[in-house]
């Protein structure tokens, strides 16, 4: 395929006009494509945003550092620092060109003001901190340089690249393609279930104890008559999920729910009687069902039934079905 690179070039503007032609003339002669700035000569805070989905778009980023540190923003530093930082932050590589005798620059184009020069001294600092960094001294040598470190470049550390619509008829590329949209569809759906998930203070985790209430109801031979009794049980939260989950895996209803936990929650209790029926309280219950959606254990979702009916159905979170196995099953 026809891969082409787009590169960003950044730099001072009116002093170093003639450099960045004949860089962006070298670029496109070894079929690249150049993005700078030259619509935006004079650059404020709002067009800043616009460079930067430029720079978003670019796979590599020259940066040419004449004798000017260039327009300061409501920062305190020079768009093309700024222009900088943003490659930066964004792990696209950087080549740097930077000027190796300033004493030479003529004066209109070197800065006057000391603050500014001391600006420019420390912007060179940091970019030196970068190993791609080439000297020149004049503007014949920029292209020379541009030529023989770009493809270096490109070669050493691929970048994505821009290829035309029509080329892309290799059906591996459909193929990796939807792997990467699906890939970006998850990653999007986690950060709306990140962005929705609540932040509650102090939540009790499954480790927290919880004291259940709930009766048990079961028939007396001998008196012939229903024995009523009231019982309660200390648990943890995860004790409890151990006891329901693997119950939840056929995504029941609440009703279904309600009834089961009562069942194995009743039958922890000491000389349990191994009939009749328990109920659990259910404001005790509305709080284990909240506390499991707090956790992100459960997810609870409405369906209608053909009579029109109403049903909340539970469901597990992979997050609990990793809890589930974790607590059910047998270690050595």
């Amino acid at each position: 395929m026809d891969k082409r690179y787009q590169v960003f070039i950044s730099s001072t503007y009116a002093d170093l006009k003639n450099e960045r032609a004949k860089v962006i003339q070298t670029i496109m002669e070894l079929d690249c494509i150049p993005a700078g700035m030259e619509i935006f000569p004079a650059i404020d805070e709002e067009q800043f945003e616009f460079i930067k989905k430029v720079i978003d778009d670019c796979d590599y980023y020259i940066l040419i550092i004449g004798g000017r540190y260039g327009s300061i923003s409501a920062e305190g530093i020079s768009y093309t620092e700024m222009e900088y930082d943003y490659a930066i932050t964004k792990n696209i590589k950087v080549i740097a060109f930077i000027h190796s005798n300033p004493d030479q620059i003529p004066m209109g184009k070197s800065e006057k003001n000391s603050d500014l020069r001391q600006k420019l001294q420390d912007f060179k600092l940091k970019v030196s901190t970068n190993r791609l960094i080439r000297f020149w001294t004049n503007a014949e040598e920029l292209p020379g340089l541009v030529a023989l470190n770009l493809p270096k470049t490109i070669k050493r550390y691929p970048a994505i690249g821009w290829i035309r619509a029509n080329s892309t008829s290799n059906p591996e590329v459909y193929v990796e393609l939807n792997e990467i949209r699906k890939e970006n569809q998850e990653l999007k759906s986690q950060i709306t279930t990140n962005d929705n998930k609540l932040d509650i203070a102090n939540l009790a985790e499954i480790e927290d104890l919880i004291e259940i209430s709930g009766k048990h109801t079961y028939w007396n031979d001998q008196y012939h008559q229903d024995v009523n009794s009231n019982w309660s049980k200390k648990l943890t939260w995860g004790e409890i999920f151990a006891l329901i989950s693997p119950y939840l895996l056929k995504k029941p209803n609440d009703s279904k729910v309600k009834e089961k936990l009562s069942q194995v929650i009743y039958e922890t209790i000491q000389n349990f009687v191994d009939s009749g029926i328990s109920y659990i309280r259910d404001q005790d219950f509305q709080t284990i069902k909240i506390q499991f959606s707090a956790l992100q254990l459960i997810e609870l979702e409405t369906t209608t039934d053909k009579s029109g009916q109403i049903n909340l159905i539970w469901n597990t979170t992979e997050k609990g079905k990793n809890l589930m196995l974790n607590l059910r099953t047998i270690k050595k």
